[in-house]
């Protein structure tokens, strides 16, 4: 089952576009288009990616660089 998640990699303001498009398997460009259109025809094409923006969860970043340590106590 896929997950709707804000894009990482393909990323310009926010990931919006990026996770749609990703999630809906059609090309970045398309979705961002589509919103300019949104913009443009002032039908809330803003605060549809603005309440996106707030609601979709960014994408989990897989093989990070964290490193897990483990704190031993001191022995005396």
């Amino acid at each position: 089952m896929k997950k709707l998640y804000r894009s990482n990699s393909e990323k310009m303001i926010a990931g919006v576009c990026g996770g749609l498009a990703d999630y809906l398997d059609v090309d970045a460009t398309i979705i961002r288009l589509v919103f300019v259109l949104l913009l443009f025809m002032a039908t809330g094409g803003f605060w549809v990616y603005l309440i996106l923006w707030i609601i979709i969860p960014e994408e989990p970043v897989i093989g990070s660089n964290t490193v897990d340590v483990e704190v031993k106590p001191k022995e005396e």
